[in-house]
């Protein structure tokens, strides 16, 4: 590869994952600096030249939501201003997903209002992994690079070998990303539909497809408060399942998450690095395996830098 004019910055969401991506690449991580005034204002210093280059901004605009997301668009402001050719931002976890659409009269669609501001920021190219709604996508009038967990969560199942595998979607709405994970492993697919009586609650009603006696792998985009998953996973075991495992690309793991997963029937829970997770939160929990989207990432970054088909990753 080559890298003339290629850099990658990073704010300060999450830089151990910048940094994995530059080493895969072979290269550094740009020197700047984020801070924040006496006022809590965001201070950006970029010391190097990005004139003429072609500038990958690594952010996820996970929590703090609204401090990452600003941090993104300051840094990419100060890009454009400083000549880059190009800038991209590449955002392992997509902020603000999650309000896609209007659920209720008067709801914001604050997906597109970020897509909105990035746009505005003067971000050329978007890069995300496992948005929420894939129709997201549709919010930017740039080139949005949607990339799937699935195969770095496949690959790792396929090298498990477990047996009489079933892949189960925890909702109607993850059954894409359930069918995708099942063709890799050569499985089937089970559904679990349930009602959500109130935000971050949900309540397991049914279970469509044939579970009994065997290995089960939930596969999802997000895990928060681990509700929906421990729940699950029970009902499960419940209907006769031989044992459960859970997956998913983006750990937010908000509030009891981690004590609702060490205590909860599941086998295993395999998530990436997408959202940083300190390790400290994981020492009282053996069941979190944790995979890295770097390779993917700077696979794909190779790949936009010159100008190949970052689709050809998947085939």
């Amino acid at each position: 590869m080559s890298s003339n004019k290629l850099k990658l910055f990073s704010a300060n969401a999450n830089p151990q994952l910048a940094q994995e991506i530059a080493e895969y690449l072979g290269l550094s991580v740009g020197a700047a600096k984020v801070t924040r005034f006496s006022d809590g204002e965001i201070a950006l210093a970029i010391d190097e030249s990005v004139r003429g280059a072609d500038v990958f901004v690594i952010q996820p605009t996970c929590g703090p939501v609204n401090e990452h997301l600003m941090e993104l668009l300051i840094m990419i402001d100060a890009m454009r201003r400083a000549s880059a050719r190009r800038i991209t931002a590449v955002m392992p976890y997509y902020g603000y997903a999650r309000q896609e659409r209007k659920s209720r009269a008067r709801d914001p669609i604050s997906a597109k209002l970020v897509a909105n501001l990035l746009t505005a920021a003067g971000a050329r190219r978007v890069v995300a992994m496992d948005l929420h709604a894939s129709a997201i996508q549709g919010f930017f009038d740039i080139p949005v690079d949607h990339l799937p967990g699935v195969p770095i969560l496949g690959e790792y199942y396929k090298n498990k070998h477990l047996e009489n595998v079933v892949v189960v979607s925890p909702d109607l709405g993850g059954v894409t990303r359930a069918r995708n994970l099942a063709d890799r492993l050569g499985t089937g697919i089970a559904i679990i539909d349930k009602t959500r009586p109130e935000p971050n609650v949900a309540e397991i009603m049914n279970i469509i497809g044939d579970i009994e006696g065997k290995t089960v792998i939930m596969a999802d985009d997000i895990i928060d408060t681990a509700g929906t998953i421990t729940l699950g996973a029970k009902a499960l075991l419940d209907r006769g399942a031989k044992e459960v495992h859970a997956c998913c690309t983006h750990p937010v793991l908000s509030g009891p998450a981690i004590e609702r997963l060490e205590q909860s029937v599941l086998k295993e829970v395999v998530i990436t690095n997408t959202i940083p997770v300190d390790p400290a939160r994981l020492e009282n929990c053996s069941k979190v395996k944790v995979l890295s989207v770097a390779p993917l990432l700077g696979e794909a970054i190779i790949r936009i830098h010159e100008d190949l088909s970052v689709s050809r990753l998947f085939d």
